[in-house]
């Protein structure tokens, strides 16, 4: 890596788990929306990620009072898939990160150029602390399943979006999860909304979860919390500590007068069939909504 007499900083940790493992956790957006951050008072509210030489990616990494943001971007020069890593930031620095594999473990080993506006020393304790929550992740997290869907709706992207958080129109997409489907709250960034339904015995269930991060026309990410059983939070229900944190994100992408939707989520595995017939017709119901 050509450093140009800059001053170049490492960071390592020995992860208890395949390197398979590691490369998904670390390369994969709806992961890395879990663990890139260096403390409990900040989080990754959208990620992209484009891994191949030239691809793109940008995190976008805020506090959670709001106050703070900032763009973690750049592009790939080099991609060796479960053993290197090369790229670029936006402001010229270069970073090489390696991924050595054990017989029980991988050492991921980080080295970047140092910026000119911080220490050396706190440099090396953020990116070690995000370092050390990625191990964290990987090793003690419940790591939930991944699911993808999309589909191409024949309308723009503005179309799409207020369809997709409409009060009347989510009601009619959702009627494929539960025919009583609603949500109640706001959908603004940093605000609590619960998704409700009534079970076949007349009872109102759902979740209560947070929006981590609302980009109108282009992006939403839904952080799930707690679930609602009776109408009331379910606090002593197992079941919520799999599913405590979970994503579920849909990016919105126009092209040509059409959009493509996708959906990516997390859910443990008791409901992964279920999801996979059910998403597939939501969407497209979605679709017959927004082309009418």
């Amino acid at each position: 890596m050509e450093t140009m007499q800059k001053t170049v900083i490492t960071v390592t940790a020995a992860v208890n788990a395949s390197v398979e493992k590691v490369w998904e956790c670390w390369t994969v957006p709806i992961h890395i929306m879990h663990w890139n951050n260096a403390s409990d008072d900040w989080h990754t509210t959208m990620a992209e990620n484009n891994v191949h030489v030239d691809g793109k990616f940008r995190s976008r990494m805020e506090s959670r009072d709001g106050t703070h943001g900032f763009d973690f971007s750049g592009k790939y020069s080099k991609v060796a898939i479960y053993r290197q890593i090369e790229y670029t930031l936006d402001d010229d620095r270069k970073v090489l990160i390696s991924f050595e594999s054990g017989e029980n473990e991988t050492v991921i080993t980080e080295k970047f150029e140092a910026e000119q506006t911080n220490t050396v020393e706190l440099q090396r304790h953020g990116w070690q602390a995000i370092l050390d929550n990625f191990k964290k992740y990987v090793e003690t997290s419940e790591i939930l399943e991944i699911l993808h869907f999309e589909i191409t709706i024949d309308a723009d992207p503005v179309k799409v979006y207020r369809t997709l958080i409409g009060e009347k129109s989510y009601s009619e997409w959702t009627s494929e999860f539960n025919p009583t489907s609603r949500f109640e709250g706001s959908w603004e960034k940093g605000s609590k909304i619960r998704f409700l339904g009534q079970d076949a015995d007349g009872t109102t269930g759902g979740m209560i979860s947070r929006i981590k991060e609302n980009i109108p026309g282009r992006f939403i990410s839904i952080e799930h919390l707690d679930m609602i059983k009776n109408g009331e939070v379910d606090e002593n229900n197992p079941e919520m500590k799999m599913w405590a944190g979970a994503l579920e994100n849909y990016t919105i992408v126009g092209k040509d007068g059409k959009t493509l939707f996708s959906v990516d989520m997390n859910t443990n595995k008791k409901f992964l069939s279920y999801f996979k017939e059910t998403w597939p017709k939501a969407l497209n119901r979605l679709k017959a909504i927004c082309e009418v």
